[in-house]
């Protein structure tokens, strides 16, 4: 895919999924949720208070079914067991506090904990690059370990398959190619190639360290002489830590006047959280994936 509109146009061919605003008095939320409506993707189901979600939808000139809630913890607990229940399929945040939600969604009795660790994913489109790529994680885990790098590298590998990527190639990113003891990730990402060259990571294809000229550039990777199968090819940039993450993805937007979508992974349904600052399409890209995610 090198494309959003690509993901959209997918997301069109699947079935419909039910997607759970929580804290939907959000008018951007509810924009986004209004349009991929139009685009025959979604129905939403809206928690939160009554009396504003229906004012908002006079003005949008929508109707659709609204769950009463008076609090951000309710509105939370009511959506989440929505998912959690199978009456719908998508999360998305509306007009609540990340913390809030990603609380409720790791209730242990109602929630929808797997085991895996949730991680978030990035999806870029620049001018520049071939296709789209997947960044991760820049917006949950603050400085992984080596086990939270392969659950990072899990969750983004079943994106990467719900888009239509057989077999995905991950780069592990450090500012290096060669392994440093004085650069911790170098190491992690030596060991993290090996261990899926054995099996232990699978569906896809891992190598690194790289730095991200040698993962995105064949020249770049020739001049340095890295024989890989991923460098310059990677689908997935696997990043240190969340700062890393966060810049990489927003230099795409704003350096590269690029596009960007992004989900929360790792729970037993694909969790929707959308800047204010994201632009429509990128709302209706998030969903879009959101949407392909959940038809696996």
């Amino acid at each position: 895919m090198k494309t959003l509109k690509e993901v959209i146009e997918k997301a069109k061919i699947v079935s419909k999924k039910r997607v759970v605003v929580v804290g939907a008095e959000d008018n951007e939320a509810l924009k986004a949720v209004s349009a991929a409506y139009d685009e025959g993707f979604v129905d939403p189901v809206l928690v939160g208070k009554k009396e504003i979600i229906e004012e908002n939808l006079k003005e949008l000139g929508r109707e659709f079914d609204i769950i009463d809630a008076k609090t951000e913890e309710e509105a939370a607990e009511q959506g989440v067991r929505l998912v959690s229940s199978g009456a719908a399929d998508i999360v998305m945040k509306g007009l609540i506090k990340t913390s809030k939600l990603l609380k409720a969604v790791l209730n242990k009795e109602w929630g929808l904990r797997t085991g895996s660790v949730l991680s978030h994913v990035a999806i870029i489109e620049t001018e520049a690059l071939d296709s789209l790529k997947i960044v991760t994680d820049g917006g949950m885990i603050i400085k992984p370990t080596l086990d939270q790098k392969v659950a990072i590298i899990n969750n983004a590998v079943e994106l990467a398959h719900s888009m239509g990527i057989e077999t995905p190639k991950v780069a592990l990113l450090a500012a290096v190619e060669v392994v440093n003891p004085d650069m911790p990730e170098t190491m992690d990402a030596a060991i993290i190639t090996q261990m899926n060259k054995r099996g232990q990571i699978k569906g896809c294809i891992v190598d690194g360290p790289l730095a991200l000229d040698n993962a995105l550039s064949e020249m770049a990777a020739k001049i340095k002489k890295i024989k890989s199968d991923v460098a310059g090819h990677a689908d997935i940039l696997v990043v240190p830590d969340i700062h890393a993450g966060n810049i990489l993805g927003k230099s795409a937007i704003y350096l590269a006047n690029g596009k960007i979508a992004g989900l929360v992974l790792g729970a037993k349904a694909p969790i929707v959280i959308v800047s204010r600052a994201d632009t429509a399409e990128s709302k209706l890209a998030s969903l879009a994936l959101a949407v392909l995610k959940a038809e696996k």
